[in-house]
């Protein structure tokens, strides 16, 4: 009599599907702490040597922008644009690679594929 369910040739997992739930339940709660934890912290760029400086939090919400007197000068607007440009670009570059890392930290290293979790 053939045997129903479970894997082909009799081989079964014990509670493995329970176990793999459990697990990727445990990891998606991990990644949303860690989320929560990367939104309450603040990163700073400068850019300019110093003369432009931009903070942000880690939802990508600019809350401070600092301009060194000697930034301002208003017949080259176009530097200092730049130099706030690219301390913004920074700034949004260290929440994305603080990001990757807690998420690679909850998955483990693991390729997630872009899954929704």
């Amino acid at each position: 009599m053939a045997k129903r369910g479970g894997f082909p040739g009799g081989m079964s997992m014990p509670g493995g599907m329970n176990n793999l739930m459990k697990q990727a339940q445990r990891m998606q709660r991990q990644m949303e702490e860690n989320q929560k934890a990367l939104e309450s912290k603040e990163f700073t760029a400068n850019a300019g040597g110093g003369a432009v400086s931009i903070t942000m939090t880690g939802k990508k919400e600019i809350t401070k922008v600092v301009l060194a007197p000697e930034a301002v000068d208003p017949d080259d607007i176009e530097t200092l644009q730049d130099m706030i440009m690219a301390a913004a670009n920074e700034a949004l570059k260290q929440v994305d690679d603080a990001n990757n890392e807690a998420m690679s930290k909850a998955t483990g290293g693991m390729n997630l594929g872009g899954l929704p979790f």
